[in-house]
């Protein structure tokens, strides 16, 4: 099965940029849809962006859309979240999840099997 290893978290001013990663190991990469999500404390696990198995299909949250960008390197086994133009509501702990499951891309938590111990993202005001 895949293990999942973010990284890239870290405190950003408002208005900022951060790229995420998402490192898979132990399965074979292509055949995992990749999903990330966020959890902010006191809220629910929201949907942030998804990608494919194959590159070319994604999909974003209204909320970060045209702020956020999620990427996959085939040759590194990574999934890349860059999201730019940081707003303090974006601060949470952000989760990569990967799932052999779906074909395109999925919105859903549930439909994801394997999740990364989670990155913090801080954003000041």
């Amino acid at each position: 099965q895949v293990q999942l290893v973010e990284s890239g978290g870290g405190l950003v001013q408002a208005g900022g940029s951060l790229r995420l990663s998402c490192a898979a190991s132990g399965g074979t990469f292509s055949r995992y849809a990749i999903g990330w999500f966020r959890q902010a404390p006191g809220k629910e696990r929201e949907f942030v962006a998804a990608i494919s198995r194959t590159v070319g299909q994604t999909s974003y949250a209204d909320v970060v859309k045209g702020r956020f960008t999620i990427s996959r390197d085939t040759s590194k086994d990574t999934v890349y979240l860059q999201m730019n133009s940081l707003k303090p509501e974006d601060a949470a702990v952000y989760y990569c999840a990967a799932s052999s499951r779906v074909i395109r891309v999925s919105t859903y938590f549930r439909d994801y099997d394997y999740w990364g111990q989670g990155t913090q993202v801080t954003v000041s005001s």
